[in-house]
Parts: C-alpha cells; sequence; structure tokens
C-alpha cells in the first residue's frame, strides 16, 4: 500500500533543480519547478540506469547526465533520443515547509 514519506524541506531544491532523494531500496529525483511546484519522478534514467540528480535541468526537463537523452519530469514522458521509455512518477504534495514523495 502507497505512504506518504517526507522527502526533504521545500528551501533544499532551488527552482529549476534536483535533489535525489533514497528510500526502501529505491531512488527518486524530486524536481522544483519555475512555477514553484514540486515532481517526483524515479531516479534512474530508463536507458541506462544513470542517476538523474547528476543531469541538467531545464525548464520542465531533465537532462540524463550520460547521454543527453531527456524527459519531462512532470509527467515522466520521453523527449529525446536515446530514452524511449517513460520514467515512473510519484505523486507530491508540500506540508508546511516539507515536500512528501507517495512512494509504493
Amino acid at each position: 500500500m502507497p505512504q506518504w514519506v517526507r522527502a526533504c524541506a521545500t528551501d533544499d531544491i532551488d527552482e529549476e533543480d534536483l535533489i535525489r532523494f533514497d528510500h526502501g531500496g529505491a531512488s527518486y529525483a524530486l524536481y522544483h519547478s519555475p512555477e514553484g511546484k514540486f515532481y517526483a519522478t524515479a531516479g534512474l534514467c530508463t536507458h541506462e540506469n544513470v542517476h538523474l540528480c547528476d543531469g541538467l535541468v531545464m525548464g520542465h526537463l531533465i537532462e540524463c547526465p550520460k547521454h543527453n537523452g531527456q524527459f519531462d519530469y512532470r509527467t515522466g514522458e520521453a523527449k529525446r533520443a536515446p530514452v524511449c521509455v517513460n520514467l515512473k512518477t510519484f505523486a507530491t504534495k508540500v506540508e508546511g515547509d516539507d515536500v512528501f514523495i507517495e512512494v509504493p
């Protein structure tokens, strides 16, 4: 059953940036959009299992640090080759100054 887990404080992630969050043996990436919203995806690229936290955020895109493939972190949609498998996304919520992610 999914559960809400505190991942970080809202000021831990600058706008248009991301951080890594590990929980229960899984790695997640948490993003702070230009509009001030928070998003979460699987933390590893679907192409070669590289940690996305080392990648570059541009607007609503995360670029993988290994082969420059891109995903829309809001939807997980693969946007530029070589990635062709979408990222899994996870619900987020903000309570006070804390960001929570819904994990399996």
